[in-house]
């Protein structure tokens, strides 16, 4: 097991007033550059000395990657937007209300008015074994000790495991997956647009990764589109501790009505995978049917297919099961029912 110092190494510390320069650095310094929005996971590796760096790029500075602006019918959020900006945006609660709900419930107060919306999308895995220095797969080893018979492994996966069993943290990702949002990200000489769902990244594709994010590159924005701009939200966080706290489980959902059917739906789910799922399946099979218990009933069961537990995390099925359930029948039903 590693030694905690709690003492940040030293480095180099490079504040750039221009996205341009902080992408020159970016290019410049490659691998070893580690880029920093408001800090709240940087500096939990960097204390720990769990991971090092000789360059660390911190974009406070950086005005092109702050506030909400109209874009094309919806709304673009720079990526260094503070999460409590985004839960009090009037544009955001009115239209999307669900991402407001969502960074609502990051954390805490204090954590939400430092932590950034393209930080808590992009932040590393939580499992207590990788942050602490233990050599798991995700850390370059030949095991996963969260995936062992004696493991704690009360908040890993239930789906989609690939030797790694941590899961992915962030609150908003969810929300973010439910409105098809878009993540803009640059480098030197160039942009590219990803799909919120697939920004995320699996084991199975890079161990070694959460995002799509390579060396070089920076989130500069999502990107929001009117499509489901005021439809019937919902957003649950299932968590020991009513603040601060990770979630056990978390749901996000945007479903059309239409005489009286779902015209339409969205719903991703979180904590439950490496990196947070849409439920396309359940999508497809509630889409056209009658808004009833009936079909939340069928969307929860549909949504645990293929869910196992490990030693300390059979709970997550049942309430992954009923947090899904909740979605569709809170986010589509009249309030009153």
């Amino acid at each position: 097991m590693a030694i905690l110092h709690d003492v940040i190494p030293p480095f180099q510390l490079f504040q750039p007033a221009s996205l341009d320069e902080a992408l020159a650095l970016l290019d410049a310094r490659g691998q070893e550059a580690w880029v920093m929005a408001g800090g709240m996971d940087s500096f939990d590796w960097l204390k720990d000395r769990t991971k090092r760096t000789s360059a660390v790029v911190e974009l406070s500075q950086v005005a092109e990657l702050q506030g909400i602006r109209e874009s094309g019918g919806g709304l673009e959020i720079g990526a260094m937007t503070t999460l409590t900006e985004v839960a009090e945006h009037a544009g955001v609660r009115e239209r999307f209300a669900v991402l407001a709900e969502a960074a609502g419930l990051v954390a805490s107060p204090q954590i939400r008015n430092q932590g950034t919306l393209g930080g808590n999308v992009s932040q590393d895995a939580r499992c207590w074994y990788y942050r602490r220095g233990w050599h798991c797969y995700r850390a370059g080893g030949n095991i996963c000790y969260a995936d062992t018979p004696t493991a704690v492994n009360r908040e890993h996966a239930i789906l989609q495991a690939d030797r790694c069993v941590a899961v992915s943290p962030s609150d908003t990702a969810p929300a973010l997956i439910a409105l098809d949002a878009q993540m803009v990200v640059r480098r030197q000489g160039g942009e590219r647009v990803v799909e919120a769902a697939d920004y995320f990244m699996g084991p199975g594709t890079d161990i070694t990764r959460m995002t799509v994010l390579q060396a070089g590159e920076i989130l500069t924005a999502i990107r929001i589109p009117a499509t489901w701009a005021g439809a019937r939200f919902y957003f649950e966080k299932a968590r020991d501790r009513q603040v601060w706290d990770f979630p056990l489980v978390n749901v996000a959902s945007a479903i059309k009505v239409d005489g009286g059917r779902i015209a339409a739906a969205r719903l991703s789910v979180g904590a439950v995978a490496a990196r947070p799922l849409r439920l396309e399946h359940v999508e497809q099979a509630i889409t056209g049917r009658p808004l009833s218990e009936e079909t939340a009933t069928m969307a929860g069961e549909l949504a645990i297919e293929g869910a196992f537990a490990l030693r300390h995390n059979g709970y997550k099925i049942p309430l992954m099961r009923n947090l899904v359930r909740r979605a569709v029948r809170g986010g589509a039903l009249p309030a009153t029912t």
